[in-house]
């Protein structure tokens, strides 16, 4: 089935009629959800919880839901979302590292802090950067291999998601931000690839994001003297 233009929009389509079929495509796409897309979204929400807490489970529960996507992604044309979760997975690695770091005291050594301006557009600059490397190879790949990618929506969701990871990595507030804009990105993206239940989940991770946001704003300190300001 191809999912690459919602129903609903077809010009001159009544609303009514388009409501319902896009409830009728939400309820095929759940009766197709596998095992295994239903394992990956229970993780990568117990993996946004943990994140929220600050909680170093974040990145080996993360693993077990990004390495699923990764096969996801692939077998559905999402071919950014495929690289965004081989990213994740590194990046899950590199983190787990950096919050696992204490010093002599055995205190862990990288805490929550807020971007400096200077950091704000290195952000915005690794962002555009990647928006336009994912998108044109994205146009490439789907000229000569994947004819279901759609560039510029696959493009924002991932370079969103690859600027969130890096900065979650080094514990930045400005991480939920770029969270928070993935996760709205990738809600329609996976819904119109026939992924319902994932796009449930962003659902899920965008509120959950809000929330994390919240949390980390209050628990957010300035750098000092022994405090890791990555």
């Amino acid at each position: 089935m191809d999912f690459t233009i919602l129903p609903f929009l077809t010009a001159g389509a009544p609303a009514a009629t388009g409501l319902a079929e896009v409830w009728q495509q939400f309820v095929a796409g759940l009766q197709h959800t596998t095992p295994l897309e239903y394992l990956a979204v229970v993780a990568g929400i117990a993996s946004v919880w943990f994140s929220k807490q600050e909680n170093i489970w974040v990145f080996p529960v993360g693993l077990v839901s990004t390495l699923i996507y990764v096969y996801l992604s692939f077998k559905f044309d999402l071919i950014g979302e495929a690289s965004v979760n081989i990213y994740y997975s590194v990046l899950s690695v590199y983190g787990w590292i950096l919050w696992a770091r204490k010093n002599k005291a055995d205190e862990h050594v990288l805490h929550i802090t807020f971007a400096t301006k200077k950091q704000w557009l290195q952000q915005l600059g690794f962002f555009a950067m990647l928006y336009g490397l994912i998108y044109f190879s994205l146009v490439y790949l789907r000229d000569a291999f994947y004819p279901g990618v759609i560039p510029w929506a696959d493009a924002l969701a991932s370079a969103t998601a690859y600027t969130g990871m890096w900065l979650m990595a080094k514990k930045k507030v400005e991480s939920w931000y770029w969270w928070i804009g993935t996760n709205i990105a990738s809600v329609p993206l996976y819904f119109v690839k026939g992924l319902v239940f994932t796009s449930v989940f962003y659902v899920v991770l965008l509120l959950m994001a809000f929330a994390g946001l919240a949390a980390w704003k209050r628990k957010a300190v300035r750098p000092a003297a022994g405090v890791v300001a990555a």
